[in-house]
């Protein structure tokens, strides 16, 4: 289209979506319809290959898409410039890649080439619950990390990818089991930030821990690429099904631990 809206809101609509890796015999995905309303969350639920991440990145268009089957803002994903889809995504992968630079450039790494100024950056950090850490480093947020500086814990290192998906505030955030190398008194410090923050924006949560997707404001249980159940957190508990299963095993884990 000629016209194309610079800012995207977030709406993702996926109709009757079945995707398929090439050379693979089964689908990644099949037959998934949902509407995430712009600002809303969801929480994806599932056992390891059960299609989680895959739905994720389709919103990146890193693969053929047939058209009708997926829609930001109304957009068929085929016609919205990638620039413009990238720049709307926050993404947080499970092992997330730090350069070897100060903290300060790998937190602005995620602003697009737009100039972020040091206050911004600092409150990135704050939200992402790293800057009491950063603080005790030996040149605060000038540190270098990697082969010419500092090691960092998982959870640092997390914390720091947060701080650059959240960094430029786009209006589509991916959390891609980001959490699972926090400790569960981080993840809880981390989940009560992020919630403020993601207020507003559209937000995909994938997580194996109930906890993290439980205030969500729908969530689905994928399993061999289909929706199998789909809820709040009540109504899937009610259900008794998977979710209701998982949940009460990880509260059983937790009072152990």
């Amino acid at each position: 289209p000629d016209a194309f809206p610079v800012a995207l809101k977030g709406k993702i609509v996926m109709n009757n979506m079945t995707f398929k890796y090439s050379g693979k015999e089964t689908s990644a995905l099949e037959r998934i319809t949902l509407t995430i309303p712009a600002g809303e969350s969801l929480g994806i639920i599932g056992k390891p290959g059960s299609g989680k991440t895959t739905l994720a990145s389709l919103l990146f268009h890193l693969f053929p898409i047939p058209r009708g089957c997926l829609l930001i803002d109304g957009f068929d994903i085929n016609d919205i410039p990638l620039d413009i889809l990238r720049k709307s995504i926050g993404y947080v992968p499970q092992d997330s890649f730090l350069f070897s630079e100060t903290i300060e450039k790998n937190i602005a790494f995620g602003s697009h080439d737009s100039i972020m100024t040091h206050e911004e950056i600092e409150n990135a950090a704050r939200i992402a619950s790293i800057e009491k850490d950063i603080e005790g480093f030996p040149n605060g947020f000038s540190t270098m990390v990697g082969e010419r500086g500092i090691t960092l814990s998982g959870g640092q290192k997390q914390r720091i990818a947060i701080a650059r998906a959240i960094l430029s505030k786009p209006p589509i955030l991916i959390f891609d089991d980001a959490l699972s190398s926090v400790d569960a008194g981080t993840e809880r410090e981390i989940k009560t930030a992020i919630e403020r923050e993601i207020h507003g924006r559209t937000t995909l949560i994938i997580a194996h821990r109930i906890s993290t997707v439980c205030a969500c404001n729908n969530i689905i249980v994928l399993e061999n690429g289909k929706i199998t159940e789909q809820g709040t957190h009540e109504e899937l508990i009610n259900l008794n099904g998977f979710y209701a299963k998982l949940h009460a095993l990880q509260k059983m884990k937790d009072r152990d631990a």
